[in-house]
């Protein structure tokens, strides 16, 4: 009976994540295909071991007693560890500069993640009055991107990342899926411009409603599915961590949780892979509390857009933005939840859902597909099938 490993693309993510360049295949190990198309795209090595260590330095008493004094001196620090540094992005454009637009370009401005953010929107001076508004900030701030706004979509022109916020949002009583023809229109035009002036960005879509609109913004623009991105998972899961925190009475940042399936009714929470404390979560909370918490993160937008009357949400979407612009520039590792289109993975095939993936520079590296439960892979496949009948796929 063999004694050998099987290495999939988890290994290969772990030793990227660890900065080794090499993963060692020993003699009766199995590495999976997964694992060897990972490991090319990334551009670690699959070497087959044993690898032969080198052999210790070995230190005469008197160096060793040397450098052990030369440690005491005054003078002497110990190295520091050096940082990876995310990397920053030339120009970043967002086309709406309402609520989620310009709290987008705010946190942009504050964390220095462009040499240049573009505001764009239809109505007259909207999008210069937020720019120079952020300019005149960086006085205080200390900010040193340049932040442009106007009204054409040209301005585009040679973006990175395009974020798109333009639309419609919702009034009391709408749902998301009500907005459908009328935010097509925006997404179609927007979608035009970036083909012909930023051919080679990376397209996050935030309008509503949001899994539907990236599937209009992969048709006009005609991009492939790794530079179209619906930011959806990392708001609803932000909004089912603050459920579960407040239930369980302890601090958001000690929740782990994640949704998947469509940014709507059919939004698919996952309690299966929540953890509070690291530990699961029925330690916590018994199932009914799990339901309301589950609903309440179905029905977070809808809650703010019932308080505000006019207008949804602005800043947590904001937020989410940037969580997945983060990952883009290497701020942040591991899945992060994102729709884009499924080719296959979890039983989908042709329509955008909101699942796990890795991100990178050029967008999408891989959709994660983890271990969830029928009722939950369930959930998935009915919010697919609700987004092709809103469609006519």
């Amino acid at each position: 009976m063999s004694n050998g490993r099987v290495i999939g693309s988890d290994a290969v993510e772990e030793a990227r994540q660890k900065g080794r360049l090499i993963v060692e295949v020993m003699p009766g190990d199995i590495v999976t295909a997964l694992a060897r198309e990972s490991a090319q795209r990334i551009g670690l090595k699959l070497v087959e071991g044993p690898i032969e260590m080198a052999a210790p330095v070995r230190t005469d008493g008197s160096t060793a007693m040397r450098r052990a004094l030369y440690r005491r001196a005054p003078k002497w620090q110990a190295p520091t560890r050096v940082v990876r540094k995310a990397r920053r992005l030339g120009k970043l454009a967002l086309i709406g500069a309402g609520g989620v637009g310009g709290n987008i370009a705010h946190l942009a401005s504050m964390a220095d993640m462009a040499e240049e953010i573009v505001l764009i929107d239809i109505a007259p001076g909207a999008a210069a009055a937020t720019a120079l508004d952020l300019n005149h900030a960086s006085g205080i701030t200390g900010a040193v991107g340049r932040c442009i706004g106007g009204e054409s979509l040209n301005m585009v022109a040679g973006a990175e990342v395009v974020v798109v916020t333009a639309g419609r949002a919702r009034s009391p009583g709408m749902t998301r899926a009500d907005l459908i023809d009328v935010n097509a229109r925006v997404i179609r035009a927007a979608g035009e411009a970036i083909r012909s002036e930023a051919p080679n960005a990376v397209v996050i879509v935030v309008t509503n409603p949001l899994d539907e609109m990236t599937v209009e913004m992969l048709n006009a623009t005609g991009f492939p599915r790794e530079r179209v991105l619906g930011m959806a998972g990392t708001l609803d899961s932000s909004r089912f961590r603050h459920a579960l925190a407040l239930a369980a009475g302890v601090s958001p940042a000690d929740v782990e949780a994640i949704t998947l399936g469509s940014h709507g009714e059919e939004m698919a929470p996952i309690p299966s892979r929540t953890r509070i404390k690291g530990r699961p979560l029925e330690i916590f909370l018994s199932a009914d509390q799990i339901a309301v918490c589950v609903n309440d993160a179905i029905s977070g937008g809808g809650q703010v857009v019932a308080l505000k009357k006019s207008g949804s949400a602005t800043i947590a979407p904001a937020h989410a933005s940037i969580e997945l612009i983060n990952h883009m520039l290497g701020a942040r590792t591991g899945p992060v939840p994102v729709s884009v289109m499924l080719q296959g993975e979890y039983g989908v095939d042709g329509v955008v859902l909101g699942v796990p993936a890795h991100l990178g520079q050029g967008g999408l590296i891989r959709v994660d597909e983890m271990r969830i439960t029928a009722d939950e892979q369930a959930a998935l496949h009915t919010a697919a099938e609700a987004i092709r009948t809103r469609l006519g796929l």
